[in-house]
């Protein structure tokens, strides 16, 4: 049996929708205008910036950015095409592969996260009180947490560090080997 929405669900859930899908939008055309850099590849720069050494394994990029493997490898040809990241081979598993940061590839990263952090707070942050922030962060969460139980999206990403800012320390080439499993991937 359908369990069809109340009147005050339906325009809570109609309200949900409508918010995430304008300030998505709003929030893409003004990186696009201001840097020239999609949402989605601005988010697997930040995600590249906040991880050791610049380089995640392109299967926890993907799971990091929230996106397929095919659509992840897609923006990476783009982003690597651009000179801002690099895809580099895992020495013990001729399947596997990282993706790196460039230094170019920050200096974007680096360039356009002012202008989007002040758009996200324009149209977002600035719009709520404190205790409106706290309970966004706490609904995000609840939906998140749920649909991971569910099973219907992958595991959580693995914690980052301040967003867009790189571990900038040395041991690249122990990050790899650490990374890297003996074993080819699964899936």
């Amino acid at each position: 049996m359908t369990r069809w929405l109340t009147p005050d669900e339906q325009r809570a859930w109609r309200s949900f929708l409508t918010a995430t899908q304008l300030l998505n939008a709003q929030l893409d055309r003004e990186l696009q205008r201001d840097s020239g850099i999609p949402h989605a590849y601005y988010e697997i720069l930040v995600r590249l910036s906040e991880a050791p050494d610049r380089v995640l394994r392109m299967s926890e990029l993907a799971q990091a950015a929230e996106s397929s493997r095919s659509r992840l490898s897609h923006a990476v040809a783009r982003l690597e095409d651009a000179g801002w990241v690099r895809r580099e081979s895992c020495p013990t598993d001729r399947r596997g592969s990282f993706a790196r940061l460039t230094d170019d590839g920050f200096a974007a990263l680096d360039a356009a996260a002012p202008a989007h952090v002040e758009s996200v707070r324009r149209h977002l942050i600035d719009r709520l009180s404190p205790t409106q922030i706290a309970q966004l962060e706490q609904i995000s969460e609840a939906v998140v947490a749920g649909l991971r139980a569910d099973g219907d999206v992958g595991p959580e990403p693995a914690p980052s560090g301040r967003a867009g800012r790189a571990v900038a320390d040395g041991g690249y080439r122990d990050a790899l080997d650490e990374a890297c499993p003996e074993a080819p991937e699964a899936g």
